[in-house]
């Protein structure tokens, strides 16, 4: 087997490359507003209350019905998951990995397909589309070449007189629940590292995105995973969600979202059940408070100022990586403010599919949530330099935002925005930076920019986050190389497309075997 090579991006000033994208957004948009069952255990049911999927960059749009799961049908999905697992658990691990690599195969042929549907349905513009794809695939032949490893024998201390074996097995059945933002590389990469270990799932997706969730489901039907192994169970968080988590027979929940959410899965998944017999594994990607510290000593401001806008609005700010607080050394202050206006405002905003800088952020709620931390910002002595509202467009589109004068504890610099909003922060020196950058209660990724070797140094020791950037952007994670998740209240530090990633779906068993003569 060749080793891990990360999927390329593709390059749309190519022309060839941008007609084959737009013929993919066409056929998209000709199967749009079809309605799609839940799946459990293989059967395909349709319910009479669904999921409306809507095109965030034009509400009148519907992507896709998706069939809403009662509580009785969650109760059926976690129980065929259970009996598939004592089956499933029992394949070999080399064809489990096969699955992953059909999968991946399949999904490269149609990689604009993919990226397409989220164009519609969560407002992705062309590359961050085609790189939430690219990502989809790495995980899916990154850990399937990460089982073959596991698998294979574990040396142990030898002892005179026993043949001793370590061994790692599946948990059970996992509940997966991936967010809306990363709606095919994350549900891709949570799902296929549960099943490819032994385990069985019931995969809840984003109510935001179900229908490119749908379409996953989709291939694993063409490349014939057993039915059961993964159970499709779209539905509302307090209806289904709080049951699965729950459950007895649930052995494991896999979470990625919001800081609020993911408390709640860990404090519900704490309380032992009746007829449970086990702790329940929580792995819980959460939110990000995301600096980025600017030296006065740089080998470039302008390269500092386009890595900064890069991270604060790359998906409209829509990623617990993004930048939302960029801490400036005060002597060039004010310069670096007019580098950022003067980028922000060369950003395009328009409908996803016309390829914009910046779409439509995800749903009404969020809309109204980023006005009003504007509106907060402005009433606690903030001001604005750039944009600061919605922008003339369908859709819930607002303007890239860039907010001044940043007090480090005001709300905007302390609480999760998930919007394309910018704080900027003064700081009077280097260290006085990097103390900013860990005063929140997150710790997932950060960056800085110095030509001094002693302050990146400095920054890479000091600077609490899962994920640190030194010199460059603080997004665009790629698996293999820059394994992903963090500290605090982001979560458990899963480091997901990492080399200890399957571990936390498996269990070591060791086996100790004395020898007669």
């Amino acid at each position: 087997m060749k080793a891990f090579k990360n999927e390329p991006f593709t390059d749309f000033t190519n022309s060839k490359n941008a007609a084959k994208f737009r013929a993919a957004l066409e056929k998209v948009r000709n199967e749009l507003s079809f309605e799609y069952p839940l799946v459990i255990g293989g059967e395909k049911i349709v319910t009479e209350d669904k999921i409306t999927s809507i095109n965030p960059s034009n509400t009148n749009e519907i992507i896709g019905r998706v069939s809403k799961a009662t509580p009785e049908m969650a109760d059926r999905a976690i129980e065929t998951a259970y009996a598939k697992f004592d089956e499933w658990k029992r394949v070999p691990a080399k064809k489990r990995a096969d699955y992953l690599f059909k999968a991946a195969k399949l999904m490269r042929k149609r990689k604009f397909e993919f990226a397409a549907w989220m164009v519609y349905e969560v407002g992705k513009n062309w590359a961050e589309a085609d790189g939430d794809v690219a990502e989809a695939i790495d995980f899916m032949e990154f850990y399937g070449r990460e089982m073959l490893r596991y698998e294979k024998s574990i040396k142990l201390v030898k002892i005179k007189g026993e043949e001793n074996n370590q061994k790692y097995i599946p948990l059970g059945v996992g509940v997966v629940i991936p967010p809306w933002n990363f709606p095919l590389a994350i549900l891709v990469g949570m799902t296929t590292a549960a099943f490819v270990t032994g385990n069985t799932v019931v995969l809840k997706p984003s109510s935001d995105s179900p229908v490119i969730a749908w379409k996953f489901m989709e291939l694993l039907e063409e490349i014939k995973l057993p039915a059961g192994v993964v159970n499709f169970l779209p539905g509302s968080g307090g209806l289904i969600g709080d049951l699965l988590v729950e459950h007895p027979l649930t052995r494991f929940v896999s979470f990625t979202g919001s800081r609020e959410v993911g408390l709640h899965i860990n404090q519900l998944a704490a309380k032992a059940q009746p007829g449970q017999k086990w702790i329940k594994r929580v792995t819980a990607e959460m939110g990000g408070k995301d600096s980025i510290v600017v030296d006065s000593e740089l080998r470039s401001i302008d390269d500092a100022a386009a890595g900064v806008i890069s991270s604060a609005f790359g998906f409209q700010g829509q990623k617990c990586s993004a930048c939302s607080r960029v801490i400036v050394h005060e002597k060039i202050y004010d310069k670096f403010i007019d580098l950022l206006v003067d980028k922000a405002s060369a950003i395009k905003v328009g409908p996803a599919e016309e390829n914009p800088g910046m779409a439509a952020v995800i749903n009404k709620k969020s809309e109204d949530s980023i006005l009003n931390y504007i509106q907060k910002a402005v009433s606690e002595g903030g001001r604005i330099v750039f944009g600061g509202a919605t922008a003339n467009e369908a859709g819930y589109s607002i303007q890239p935002t860039i907010i001044a004068d940043v007090k480090p504890n005001d709300t905007i610099a302390q609480e999760e925005i998930f919007g394309p909003v910018l704080a900027v922060i003064k700081a009077s020196d280097f260290e006085e930076g990097i103390k900013i950058a860990n005063n929140t209660e997150y710790g997932l990724t950060g960056a800085a920019y110095s030509k001094d070797k002693k302050k990146i140094k400095k920054a890479a020791e000091e600077i609490f986050v899962g994920n640190l950037y030194l010199n460059r952007k603080c997004t665009g994670a790629l698996v293999g190389v820059h394994p992903f998740g963090g500290y605090n209240m982001s979560g458990t530090c899963s480091k997901a497309g990492g080399f200890d990633y399957l571990l936390l779906f498996m269990q070591t068993k060791v086996i100790a075997e004395k020898i007669f003569k």
